[in-house]
């Protein structure tokens, strides 16, 4: 049995973040963020909105966009670093919010890259032959883990969901993927509340999320790059083949030397960065989605997805549309 990628739906909270918002609580301007990152505004949970809840709404709008029975899922994948609780996880709650009952659930923690591991994982247990149909949701309340006296990074981050179902089919359209870590240099990108020591330097395990911009900058563009050259090489293609590059949204800065790097066309980038911010394990679904209900992407599109980020890690595959 194959698995097969279908479908996509997103959701985002109401409250918008523009950039106004910070020259008035930091020392920064709307011209300075536009110019350094490329987001324009971020969106900002409700008090009484959770993760599960907005993977709910995400998986919700999925179904009714696709004409998909949710009843049919029998496995939940939540890729999110925003816990509503240690126990039980965001996934077992997404199924009560569903009213999914004995169904498998699970959470992927892999920060930006989660979304991309998610799909892998559920491609893995469809072809196992274990499950048939596999909810697969991005999700961050990232502005609950946002130190707003930081203006390197409290500038970056909103809330969002993104959701797909992997299935079983008799042809996959998922070409080809890749994932691993740099676990050496995790100490660039983290959110610790507990342990205050990390690889052996001492870290700040203040439930606030700590970034290196130019290390994780450089690593990003390097690393991007090259699985990108990876990726296309294993899906038997070549780059001009790529309909449409949706890296994770952190820094259009990122994307737009990744895309010189490896000969490939910005124009042709899905990206949610200038109206959604980093919104993390969530950033790849919320740009496919924007694309699929534009019009840009179209049946039979060859998409490059990649998330990269904390960890640091990547994950992404080659999915023909």
């Amino acid at each position: 049995m194959k698995a097969k990628l279908t479908g996509i739906g997103s959701y985002v909270p109401e409250t918008i973040l523009d950039n106004k918002y910070f020259e008035e609580i930091i020392e920064t301007s709307d011209e300075w963020i536009k110019r350094r990152t490329g987001i324009a505004e971020r969106r900002k949970v409700a008090d009484d909105q959770t993760t599960s809840n907005i993977s709910a709404q995400a998986a919700l709008n999925l179904a009714e966009e696709n004409n998909i029975d949710l009843k049919e899922v029998d496995f939940v994948i939540v890729a999110t670093s925003s816990y509503d609780h240690v126990i039980p996880n965001v996934a077992s709650q997404v199924c009560y919010e569903l009213g999914l009952k004995n169904v498998g659930a699970i959470d992927v923690t892999a920060a930006c890259a989660g979304f991309g591991y998610g799909i892998q994982v559920a491609q893995g247990l469809v072809m196992a032959g274990n499950y048939k149909k596999i909810l697969v949701i991005g999700a961050e309340t990232l502005t609950r883990f946002t130190d707003y006296t930081d203006r390197t990074t409290c500038i970056l981050f909103g809330d969002g969901a993104g959701a797909s179902i992997v299935e079983a089919a008799e042809e996959s359209n998922i070409l080809a993927s890749v994932s691993g870590t740099d676990s050496h240099l995790a100490s660039n990108l983290y959110l610790a509340n507990i342990c205050n020591n990390l690889n052996g330097q001492d870290i700040d395990p203040n439930g606030y999320i700590h970034q290196d911009g130019k290390k994780v900058f450089k690593w990003a563009v390097d690393t991007v790059s090259t699985q990108f050259k990876k990726l296309v090489e294993k899906a038997g293609l070549e780059v001009s083949d790529i309909d449409w590059f949706v890296p994770h949204s952190a820094n259009m800065r990122i994307v737009e030397a990744v895309c010189r790097n490896v000969g490939f066309p910005v124009e042709q980038t899905l990206a949610c960065l200038e109206n959604f911010g980093n919104t993390s394990a969530a950033s790849v679904p919320l740009a496919l989605h924007n694309g699929v209900r534009n019009g840009k992407v179209r049946k039979g599109d060859k998409l490059l997805l990649i998330g990269f980020g904390g960890g640091l890690t990547f994950a992404g595959s080659v999915v023909e549309w």
